[in-house]
């Protein structure tokens, strides 16, 4: 019997990528005079994944690997107007309001009556807090973590924490890499709902996800009717 189901945030409860997907538009514009934006686009992926070893996950890092796309492009004679554009990009994702994805309200409303809910999400804590707050379902947790990264070690570390059994326990995300793959190593059962906005560095290649069981839901709406059959199953 499943006693505690974990969500992930990003892209899996709100919607997060796109908002990534607008500043790079935004970016692009900015440094036309100096490069094209497929040279912008590629860059900027390069610099965000080398740099998260740096300044881990968020909006605040992503702005630092814009400033240092920028200056690249620009040959390092970065100038002052083109920093202040970029901030104001990034002010304007870190004010933007929590947009919850379809089906999140309802279902965790549904699922709080038989479950113990807990949301595992990663990133900057003060980010991640924020739309947290403001997402409006924060009541609907009993437990909630924020993480720099996901890993079968940290997985463990939290079901330790909480003193929770890792055959009673259940995450659903939208990434394979930090949601799905890393539970599963560990003996937990996991739901995958793709997101087609999902960031690429989520994606892990073909290899990785041979072997692995876990299940897939086209959207977050049929979770509660899965975990009634998966019930049944478990007896």
């Amino acid at each position: 019997m499943i006693e505690v189901i974990a969500f992930d945030a990003d892209d899996t409860l709100w919607e997060n990528e796109p908002f990534y997907h607008r500043a790079k538009d935004d970016l692009s514009r900015i440094l036309s005079p100096y490069r094209e934006a497929d040279w912008v686009n590629r860059k900027l992926d390069e610099n965000e994944v080398s740099n998260l070893q740096v300044y881990g996950y968020g909006i605040k890092s992503f702005t630092l690997s814009m400033i240092e796309t920028a200056a690249e492009a620009v040959d390092r004679k970065i100038e002052a107007h083109t920093i202040s554009s970029i901030l104001e990009i990034a002010k304007r994702m870190l004010s933007a309001e929590v947009e919850l994805l379809d089906h999140t309200e309802q279902t965790l409303l549904q699922l709080s009556s038989d479950y113990d809910l807990m949301l595992v999400t990663k990133g900057d804590l003060f980010e991640q807090q924020r739309k947290i707050s403001r997402s409006g379902i924060d009541h609907c947790f009993n437990r909630i973590e924020v993480v720099a990264e996901k890993t079968p070690t940290r997985y463990l570390d939290i079901l330790k924490k909480h003193h929770i059994k890792v055959e009673r326990f259940l995450m659903v995300g939208n990434s394979l890499r930090s949601d799905i793959l890393p539970v599963v190593s560990i003996g937990g059962r996991a739901v995958y709902i793709p997101n087609e906005n999902t960031w690429f560095h989520e994606m892990p290649e073909q290899e990785e996800i041979e072997g692995a069981e876990y299940d897939e839901l086209e959207h977050l709406g049929q979770l509660p009717e899965y975990m009634a059959a998966l019930e049944r199953t478990l007896g």
